[in-house]
This record gives structure tokens, C-alpha cells and sequence, in this order.
């Protein structure tokens, strides 16, 4: 499935703003045109992903998490 197949209700483009690391999961605050989002993943997806402050993401967001990609 490829991002632009997900429903454009439930995606949030954005900027990170602040990424709160811990030892096994992290915080992370996206700037959307509606406001933060904050989702919580694993810290080695924010590794992998290659994360930072001022990064663009995309938020995911479904009824009980928020997911986020890197573009």
C-alpha cells in the first residue's frame, strides 16, 4: 500500500517540532496546519527513519494510534 492510498482525511503533513527519546519508545511532536500532533513509536523507528527536528512527516492517524512517515 502506498501513502497516497490511505485516506487523505486521516493524514496530517507536518514538520517535527520535538522528539522526546526514550530507551525503547519516543515522542514525537509533529506541527500540522490543525495543530501538533504527537505520536509515540519505537525510538529505533526513529532511527531508522532518520528523524529530526524539522524533519517533514506525514501523520498517520487512526482511532487509537498515530503512525509517521518521512518524506
Amino acid at each position: 500500500m502506498t501513502i497516497k492510498a490511505i485516506n487523505v482525511r486521516n493524514q496530517f503533513k507536518g514538520v517535527i517540532k520535538d522528539i522526546l527519546l526514550g530507551e525503547v519508545v519516543s515522542e514525537i511532536d509533529v506541527q500540522t496546519a490543525s495543530g501538533i500532533v504527537t505520536s509515540v513509536i519505537t525510538t529505533r523507528s526513529v532511527r531508522d527513519l532518520e528523524l529530526k527536528v524539522g524533519s517533514e512527516v506525514i501523520a498517520f492517524v487512526k482511532s487509537t494510534e498515530v503512525s509517521i512517515a518521512k518524506l
